[in-house]
């Protein structure tokens, strides 16, 4: 099945660690899931563009999918795309999970795979598409990232679906906030949308309509321009089951 209308779930959470395998899935990513309104075995597609396709994450990944009954797929780009029709793999999801690692590198790599042009494409048609740090950042006009190196920078050629900034690991990355609230007071990123640690931001749309955490006591945060002033609201997240 599809969600009823394009949807986001833009997170930094959605994977745990496991008790018999190494990961499982969290319950942000039950909530991907959920929002597409599956019926049946869910089918998602992970891609670990961000990290380098790494096989070890991949495998992970895949045992905790068999546990949890998911029918998961891979899409790697490197060194090469490993399924011919990509936007067809794409189409057939309930959801894509993308995972973190540089923000830079997967939109460098996206783009000369065209893959740009067809994650609207893919959204449009109501497949949710969801992940974590990079994989969330991506969804959104930019935000910041450490894909250049240690200290923190701002991109800001991210595919733009959502018309926001986006700041992952709010609470866990001492230089996250400031460093939010600087690029949006000096006009670099738009009105900036915020999550802690195990904390997830679903929109329909191009609207947020809601936080949801996996980690009681995180929260979410909007950080705008306000009178020539930086504002942060926070958002009190629903707490999902299994949190």
């Amino acid at each position: 099945m599809s969600a009823d209308a394009p949807t986001i779930l833009a997170t930094s959470g959605g994977l745990v660690a496991g008790r018999r395998t190494r990961l499982e899935l969290g319950p942000l990513m039950w909530h991907a899931v959920d929002l597409a309104g599956t019926s049946g075995r869910p089918r998602v597609c992970h891609l670990g563009t961000a990290g380098g396709d790494q096989a070890w994450a991949n495998a992970a990944l895949d045992e905790a999918a068999r546990v949890a009954g998911v029918e998961l797929t891979h899409l790697n780009l490197f060194p090469m795309p490993n399924v011919e029709d990509v936007e067809g793999h794409l189409l057939a999801q309930d959801v894509v999970w993308v995972g973190g690692g540089s923000v830079a590198n997967l939109l460098a790599v996206w783009r000369v795979h065209g893959l740009d042009e067809i994650f609207r494409r893919v959204w449009e048609a109501g497949v949710v598409l969801a992940g974590v740090s990079a994989g969330s950042i991506c969804w959104y006009v930019g935000g910041t990232t450490d894909s250049f190196g240690p200290e923190l920078r701002a991109v800001t050629d991210g595919l733009g679906l959502l018309p926001y900034g986006n700041g992952v690991h709010y609470d866990s990355e001492a230089e996250r906030r400031p460093l939010v609230h600087r690029l949006v007071g000096e006009g670099v990123l738009p009105t900036t949308h915020c999550t802690d640690d195990g904390v997830g931001l679903v929109y329909r749309g191009t609207a947020l309509v809601e936080a949801v955490t996996e980690r009681r006591g995180s929260g979410a945060y909007e950080v705008r321009r306000e009178d020539g002033a930086v504002v942060e609201d926070r958002l009190e997240p629903r707490v999902l089951p299994g949190a």
